[in-house]
């Protein structure tokens, strides 16, 4: 299949797309911050009236759930962050770190360099990139074991930033093995962040130093009675399925179908990855444009605002349009599908 895939990719005509969406490079900032805002504050409002309503009343239930989807798409900004050009829309990383970033204990500084690795030809798919496993390739299973460690994430983080991050400061080659393996948001557990360095940031401690702080801030309001209990199991529980979704989204915007040893093209990057286009559905477990991530891939410093208009131009002006739409998927089960049955197809080659 990475063969026949590579043998098409030959004949992408990617000039021809690049000259056709140019004019839709530019960020919005009022898009951006409206849209950033308004999900945060949506979130935040139905996390405190799932907070003060009664537990599994028909209204806590409903406010949970506004709360997971408005976070989520609060949370999801993250990834059109670390696509910013150098030095623009700063106030806006700082504002998704305070409202957003700190609260869910994740950090811009978790993702910066490390997704950008993700989009070059050289690291995409190896096993050099830490958000890749071939899927696509491997026993089935596996996948669903991905999918269900999200349950435990939320209490990994608390425990990264709670006691390891403050031992880190006091104990060096502990805070050197935090920065290597648990200040990366990656799918590779075997992966190894590198040295930090200015792709990472100038102020990555800082956002570590505020996440603790944040923390241990929450920590005392409960000892105090200021905070009830309950905001500690409505936090884990909104985190845990924001993750959950978003484990499931990550399963769907790849085919995954290198084994980790063969570097990609942009064209074969982007046949390897999936476009949802979809409705309000694919809008809301794709939040941020990450529905159009085929197409992403083809122009990763695409505001999230543009990927829309860049699919449908693409899809109806390209000259070999039905190249380009191999990499869309009408449904997310479509994609899960095919994702299983290219992996149950490669283990039974291999038996």
């Amino acid at each position: 299949m990475l063969n026949d895939m590579k043998v098409k990719a030959a004949d992408f005509p990617l000039k021809e797309a690049r000259a056709m969406v140019k004019d839709l490079m530019k960020a919005n900032p009022v898009i951006y911050w409206v849209d950033f805002l308004l999900s945060v504050a949506l979130g935040a409002g139905a996390f405190a009236v799932t907070v003060w309503a009664d537990t599994f009343s028909v209204l806590g239930i409903i406010a949970y759930l506004v709360a997971v989807f408005a976070l989520y798409r609060a949370v999801i900004f993250i990834h059109e962050i670390v696509h910013f050009k150098k030095g623009s829309m700063t106030s806006f990383r700082f504002a998704w770190n305070v409202l957003c970033g700190f609260f869910v204990l994740v950090p811009a500084f978790m993702y910066q360099g490390v997704h950008i690795d993700h989009h070059k030809r050289d690291v995409y798919g190896t096993k050099e990139d830490g958000e890749y496993l071939p899927f696509g390739a491997q026993a089935p299973w596996k996948n669903v074991w991905y999918v269900m460690t999200s349950i435990f994430l939320p209490g990994l983080v608390a425990v990264r930033y709670l006691i390891l991050t403050p031992l880190g400061w006091i104990i060096p080659p502990l805070g050197r093995l935090l920065w290597q393996r648990a200040s990366s948001l990656t799918i590779d557990m075997d992966y190894r962040r590198p040295p930090p360095t200015e792709l990472d940031g100038k102020y990555w401690r800082l956002q570590e130093v505020c996440a603790t702080v944040y923390g241990w801030t929450a920590v005392m309001l409960g000892v105090y009675g200021i905070l009830p209990v309950k905001f500690f199991a409505v936090w884990y529980a909104v985190v845990f399925l924001v993750l959950f979704m978003n484990s499931i989204r990550t399963l769907g915007a790849h085919a995954y179908r290198n084994p980790g040893d063969q570097k990609m093209s942009v064209a074969e990057q982007f046949l390897d990855s999936v476009d949802v286009p979809g409705g309000i559905l694919s809008a809301l477990w794709a939040p941020v444009g990450l529905r159009f991530h085929a197409t992403h891939h083809l122009f990763p410093n695409m505001p999230y605002h543009s990927l829309g208009t860049a699919y449908a131009r693409l899809k109806k002006d390209l000259p070999n349009s039905e190249l380009y739409l191999e990499a869309s998927r009408p449904t997310l089960a479509h994609a899960m599908v095919t994702l299983w049955r290219d992996a149950r197809a490669s283990q039974q080659k291999k038996s």
